[in-house]
């Protein structure tokens, strides 16, 4: 086992964590929601400019948190994708020039990845295992049939599901991040609303660009007649119709694939509608449902830190040449050595 310092700053959190023989020592995470909410989502530019601004700030507080030096840490972990390529830059380049000046290894860490092994915290992976992997950026179903091996058996074609949700939002005028407001204004609300439900080629894939464009339609037509929107109502109609594709998907894999254990991941699988339906699926079947802490899901550096400690252990270590992807794939994860 090492001591591990990890950093996280594919989108608008800058976070470090440093992780000791599988004890999380730190993880201090400074958000940037209250900057990019006046733009109604995150603006890239200003993201990495903030990233920059925060990042020395974050790494000292990581480290009295910790109760550590830089010369204690063994190894230097980053995500190195995907996510906003400024971004990931100031990320990489801070772990690039902590492991050149105390020649220690460099961990290239997967963020989806990341998500996934975050699980770690509550409860031990069991393979084969089906991750449903939910975000601002990415939705994608992921089978794993043992640790480190990523398959992705279906995925979004146009829209995350999280982008949707904020674009939904946006459009009926609830605040960034639209999951939030739109997960609590549901419980409020009636399903009265009939929305697509695009996609219906039997495939294990989403698309949630034509269920956006839907509401948008729908809004705007209601309001050239005059009518109002009841918005409680129709935050459960489009929430039952995007965690129902999720529903639907992940019950079609369950059926193709062999499978021990389902895991949540990502941002969205905070909302309480996606919990409180695959409890009801799958709570008392020979599948085990595993459902990250909340404050997994949101972006941080320990989730970056949990996967370095078997990248540690494998030696999966790069070069100081090594550069960003804000397009990697989890089924492209290389080995550097």
């Amino acid at each position: 086992m090492a001591t591990i310092l990890a950093i996280e700053s594919s989108c608008d959190e800058t976070s470090i964590s440093i992780i000791k023989d599988g004890e999380l020592l730190s993880n201090v995470v400074a958000t940037q929601i209250e900057m990019h909410v006046k733009y109604g989502g995150v603006m890239p530019e200003v993201a990495s400019r903030l990233h920059c601004e925060n990042i020395l700030f974050v790494l000292n507080e990581s480290l009295e948190k910790a109760n550590v030096n830089l010369e204690d840490i063994d190894a230097f972990a980053f995500t190195r994708g995907p996510g906003l390529i400024g971004a990931l830059h100031v990320g990489m380049q801070t772990a690039k020039t902590l492991a050149m000046l105390y020649h220690k290894p460099l961990i290239p860490v997967h963020h989806l990845a990341g998500h996934i092994y975050a699980n770690e915290y509550s409860h031990p992976l069991k393979f084969p295992l089906l991750s449903v992997v939910v975000s601002g950026g990415n939705t994608e179903l992921v089978y794993m049939p043992s640790s480190m091996e990523f398959e992705i058996i279906g995925e979004t074609k146009d829209d995350a599901i999280g982008e949707c949700f904020d674009k939904v939002a946006r459009t009926v005028g609830l605040p960034y991040p639209g999951g939030i407001p739109i997960d609590k204004l549901s419980k409020e609300g009636e399903h009265t609303y009939n929305l697509p439900t695009p996609l219906h080629d039997g495939s294990l894939n989403f698309s949630y660009s034509g269920l956006k464009t839907a509401v948008i339609n729908l809004v705007n037509n209601e309001k050239a007649r005059g009518n109002e929107i009841n918005i409680p109502n129709l935050c459960k109609s489009f929430q039952d119709t995007a965690i129902g594709m999720v529903m639907d998907r992940v019950n079609r894999a369950v059926n193709q694939y062999d499978i021990k254990q389902i895991v949540l991941a990502g941002g969205v699988s905070a909302n309480s509608y996606l919990r409180q339906k695959m409890h009801e699926r799958f709570d008392n079947t020979n599948i085990e449902l595993v459902v990250p802490p909340l404050w997994c899901t949101t972006d941080n550096a320990a989730m970056i830190a949990r996967l370095a400690t078997h990248l540690y252990d494998m030696k999966v270590f790069a070069p100081l040449s090594i550069s960003c992807d804000p397009n990697w794939r989890i089924d492209k994860y290389k080995i550097y050595n």
